[in-house]
């Protein structure tokens, strides 16, 4: 105030000792002081200077001169009129100069925030990105300490001295909050960080208030970035998935074949040699030998159709077939592994043709009849059965095993999976149930088991019925 104080003293210093002038100008040349010092230094200082201006002007240019008595009545309207517009003048300017400086703040805030939305477009991977978000808010903000939690991951993520000061509980608990909860008296802010309604966690800072429109930007900003990360992280594991599986399928294709090749010849010449007479251990020999052959055979045969499977290769030719015509081929073919088996066949007679490819249903059913005999005892029957549901056939494989545990029961298709009583107890490579779902999956039905421990198991999958057609 003293600056104010020396302003309006120059002032009537200059016109009363000076220069002379009229009172319309000194009383100007007070209001452009008095805008002066509004626009300088606010208006707690201009409303000083105007009063301290109302009383130099009253006591120095207005008649009687020396004394703040005023004898003409106009020149209280005048002295009135003055300190009205030099108040008024004063709260225009402090507001023009507030205004202002809330446009350069608002323009900084979107030059940080686009500084921030650049930079947080280059970092990739979840845990990287949260942290270089924490270090970038601070450098571009200038805000001493910050902290992020990400609740996807439950991590904290702290940069700065300060970080400390803003709890996990806190942090955690501002992330459940609508709105940023800001503290000016101890300059700090919570905020939380939401997309799409979705929480992804919470932002905290400390040493320096940001606006909560800044701090709600900030916040989309974050939650943008984690968001596009974690589509990142999600997109590459996938990718990484499809190529493993796919190097994977070409690897079996390759060995499967190289195999089959060898097969053929050992197959032919045990073939030969069973047919010429031995005596009986060679006999019982070169039968094993052919047995394991057959055996080794039709593993070979299920990696190639796995890796067919999986390499989309499988093409069905789908025409309409019986299905009872299509079951009876597949336990002619497994009448070796059944010799020992009742096997009843319920198919009725009346049973529309299903649109199906006779050699793929026909390996789906030995599949299932093969998987039948390998997990249940030796001699309990095992029936097969179908049945128009809709516009679906029905096809079911019954045995009366030890079951499949509910758990397991949503695996049971998968490749390679075997459950955790039969892996070490049954040979087999867990393929079977695999190609079978393909095999279906393929001429558009669905497989699925019904199966309750020690009730044995039912193994079902659905095909489309035929309109007495070709289907191409």
């Amino acid at each position: 105030m003293v600056a104010s104080a020396a302003i309006i003293a120059g002032i009537t210093s200059l016109y009363f000792h000076v220069a002379a002038a009229n009172a319309t100008t000194v009383a100007l040349s007070f209001l452009l002081a008095i805008l002066g010092i509004a626009t300088a230094w606010g208006l707690v200082e201009a409303l000083f200077a105007s009063v301290l201006a109302v009383i130099s002007f009253n006591f120095f240019f207005l008649p009687p001169i020396h004394t703040l008595i005023i004898s003409d009545p106009q020149n209280w309207i005048a002295l009135l009129a003055f300190l009205v517009t030099a108040i008024t003048a004063s709260q225009l300017s402090v507001r023009a100069k507030r205004r202002a400086a809330e446009a350069v703040e608002r323009r900084l805030e979107v030059e940080r925030l686009y500084a921030l939305g650049q930079a947080m477009l280059l970092s990739s991977g979840l845990h990287p990105t949260a942290r270089e978000t924490v270090n970038r808010i601070m450098q571009i903000f200038d805000i001493p300490a910050a902290a992020f939690y990400l609740k996807m991951e439950n991590a904290f993520f702290r940069s700065g001295p300060d970080s400390e000061a803003i709890s996990d509980q806190q942090l955690r608990d501002s992330a459940e909050c609508q709105d940023p909860e800001i503290d000016t008296a101890k300059q700090a802010a919570l905020v939380p960080v939401r997309l799409g309604g979705q929480t992804i966690g919470s932002l905290g800072f400390a040493g320096r208030v940001l606006s909560s429109a800044a701090l709600n930007a900030v916040a989309y900003l974050v939650a943008i970035s984690m968001e596009r990360a974690r589509s990142l992280e999600e997109a590459s594991r996938l990718e990484a998935v499809r190529q493993s599986e796919t190097l994977k399928s070409a690897l079996l294709d390759a060995l499967a074949h190289d195999l089959k090749t060898p097969l053929t010849s050992i197959k032919g010449a045990l073939t030969h040699l069973l047919g010429k007479k031995h005596d009986t251990e060679e006999e019982e020999l070169l039968t094993l030998a052919n047995e394991e052959t057959d055996r080794l055979n039709r593993l070979v045969v299920e990696v190639i159709e796995m890796a067919r499977i999986e390499a989309g290769k499988l093409h069905p030719d789908r025409r309409p077939q019986a299905i009872g015509d299509i079951a009876s081929a597949a336990l002619q073919e497994l009448e070796s592994q059944l010799k020992d088996r009742n096997v009843q066949v319920e198919i009725p007679h009346d049973l529309p043709r299903a649109a199906a490819d006779f050699e793929f249903i026909q390996q789906a059913i030995k599949q299932l009849l093969d998987n039948a005999v390998r997990y249940s005892p030796p001699g309990s029957p095992i029936k097969i059965s179908a049945e128009l549901k809709g516009d679906k056939i029905v096809v079911s494989v019954s045995d009366r095993g030890e079951g499949i545990d509910e758990q397991e029961q949503s695996r049971i298709f998968d490749k390679f999976f075997r459950g955790r009583g039969w892996r070490f107890q049954v040979p087999g490579t867990g393929l079977g149930l695999s190609i079978a779902k393909g095999i279906v999956e393929a001429h558009g039905g669905k497989i699925w088991v019904a199966s309750q421990p020690g009730a044995g198991s039912v193994f079902s999958f659905s095909l489309p019925a035929s309109r007495e057609e070709a289907v191409e």
